[in-house]
């Protein structure tokens, strides 16, 4: 069973913090929560809210169907009041205008003033929020002093007890397990994954939504000896870390699309250079500026080409808060071996959801390509079969160590050859064939037996994956579906194996033009039946999902 929350009000009344503490003290009682958000680019004013989802069962969707609607303004009333399920509540102030039977109308306003801090009114709605549901104020303290300034933790601590006192137990508390997990959000799991995998050197410009990656690697770069540079833009920021990663020192940059557009003569220095690099794309709409907090997968075509000149590359979409962290350590590591720039595709949904997950375990240590031994002269680009050169760091070597952009013999020195133009050509394309050999097959969720599949890709796995088990719960046996991460090369075989059977094959992307519908088209001439495409910057839900497949297949 779960339970759904929304917190809205405008910017700058405290939404994220109320959310952050709820979510924690939540996830300490031992529910599952995923909290997602949705905010206005701008500092103040407007209509934010957090949604807030737990139970005693994995949550994998945010959902829009709310059990209680917690309302810091009268716009959220009005903009959310037709989500409210018949048996919810309204928690709002004795002010808020609202003559809804569902409402449970607090002082909150007066009872801040009185405290001495208009501000804490958020807090006293938690306090509310947890008699409500039969939590307890244990833990509070501790999980206010990781959120909060020391100022404010005494005044925000007596707004909580006021609050908790003000309510009556409303919902059995639920029996939960996974006080033993962690809550974290896409960015933060990509930033340890990076860190596990030994990064040495960050460098970004802050864009949203990808700023979260730097802020918190800046956070741990004393503590962890990791050099952490903020750019003075996109260019310098891909030029730097891949200045460091020649240098031999595992190197990352992260941005959204407007950033990436700018690395992308800098992506094929690193195909030519052979330089390994893994570079965060956490995608928002566009073009240019778009919508700089909102969601979107539309950037899946433009990262497979991006830069002039054929080189090869692997791109990864992540799919939850696990994935994030599994696939930037696998990143690392494919292009440390294949010395190729690996793309990591986010967006700001999962980026910024945070979910109850189990703790992250360390991986293998991973062999140092400058390790090898080769045979004879060094040479930074020798040819062999497999297209993978021996490595060497300058600096750290009595070996010359030659890198250029300009197309390269063995020894890394400029030619006009067009013999050896195709031999480093058919070099560096021949990588492919291991990438292919390494690639992970998409994820299938759902029937083994359905016959209709839908494919998906990235953050659209938890909504898939629930909508499969909702739809497959009325009909049973009908629904399956294919969630990819190694996206490009594109992995065929369980493709294939599940299209053949199917009797309808559905597409869900967060774009207009169903870019992996496309490419899947492109690479195997399989073409999907039908389109369930959304583009409104919001991300798709379960509930969406579900009811336009039962449109397209009714």
């Amino acid at each position: 069973m779960h339970y759904n929350l929304l917190i809205g009000g405008a910017a700058g009344q405290g939404i994220d913090t109320m959310a952050g503490i709820l979510g924690k003290l939540l996830k300490k009682e031992g529910y599952a929560v995923l909290t997602t958000h949705d905010f206005m680019s701008r500092i103040r004013g407007g209509h934010n809210f957090t949604l807030i989802r737990f139970g005693d069962s994995p949550v994998y969707s945010h959902s829009m169907a709310l059990d209680g609607l917690i309302a810091l303004d009268d716009e959220t009333v009005g903009l959310h009041i037709g989500e409210l399920k018949p048996e919810g509540f309204i928690l709002c102030d004795e002010k808020i205008k609202t003559d809804d039977g569902r409402a449970i109308k607090i002082p909150m306003a007066e009872m801040a003033k009185e405290l001495g801090n208009p501000r804490v009114s958020g807090s006293i709605a938690t306090g509310v929020l947890l008699k409500l549901f039969g939590l307890s104020l244990d833990g509070l303290e501790k999980i206010m002093a990781q959120e909060l300034k020391e100022e404010l933790l005494e005044i925000n601590q007596k707004a909580y007890i006021q609050g908790y006192e003000k309510a009556e137990p409303r919902y059995e508390k639920l029996k939960a397990d996974f006080a033993g997990h962690m809550i974290i959000n896409g960015n933060r799991a990509i930033a340890l994954g990076a860190l596990a995998a030994g990064l040495r050197f960050y460098s970004a410009y802050p864009m949203s939504p990808s700023t979260t990656i730097m802020e918190f690697l800046a956070s741990k770069s004393k503590e962890l000896d990791v050099v952490v540079e903020q750019a003075e833009d996109e260019i310098a920021a891909i030029n730097m870390a891949l200045g460091a990663s020649f240098a031999g020192a595992p190197a990352m940059t992260g941005t959204s699309g407007g950033g990436f557009s700018l690395m992308v003569e800098a992506l094929g220095l690193s195909g030519i250079g052979e330089i390994p690099m893994v570079i965060a794309n956490v995608q928002r709409p566009g073009p240019a500026t778009g919508f700089p907090t909102r969601t979107e997968q539309s950037d899946l075509r433009f990262v497979i080409h991006a830069s002039q000149g054929e080189f090869p590359r692997k791109v990864v979409a992540l799919r939850n808060q696990e994935d994030a962290y599994r696939q930037t350590i696998r990143a690392f590591a494919t292009a440390e071996k294949y010395r190729i720039p690996v793309i990591l595709l986010s967006d700001q949904y999962l980026g910024d959801t945070s979910a109850t997950i189990k703790p992250f375990s360390l991986p293998e240590e991973a062999p140092d390509p400058a390790s090898e031994n080769p045979q004879g002269e060094y040479k930074p680009y020798l040819l062999t079969e497999n297209g993978i050169s021996p490595r060497r760091y300058p600096g750290q070597t009595e070996e010359l160590v030659n890198v250029d952009s300009d197309e390269h013999d063995e020894q890394g020195l400029i030619t006009e050859s067009a013999e050896m133009r195709i031999k480093m050509v058919d070099k560096r394309m021949n990588k492919l064939q291991g990438i292919v050999e390494e690639l992970e097959e998409p994820e299938f969720l759902g029937s083994k037996d359905g016959d209709i599949l839908l494919i998906g890709w990235g953050s659209t796995w938890g909504p898939i994956k629930e909508a499969v088990e909702r739809l497959n719960r009325e009909t049973p046996g009908y629904y399956g579906a294919l969630v990819f991460g190694d996206i490009y090369p594109l992995p065929e075989k369980l493709l294939k194996e599940k299209a053949e059977k199917a009797r309808l094959i559905i597409n869900i992307e967060q774009n207009a033009t169903g870019q992996l519908a496309g490419l899947i088209r492109e690479k195997t001439g399989i073409v999907c039946t039908q389109s369930i495409l959304k583009y409104d910057g919001r991300p798709i839900s379960a509930e969406e999902i579900a009811s336009r497949i039962r449109e397209v297949t009714a």
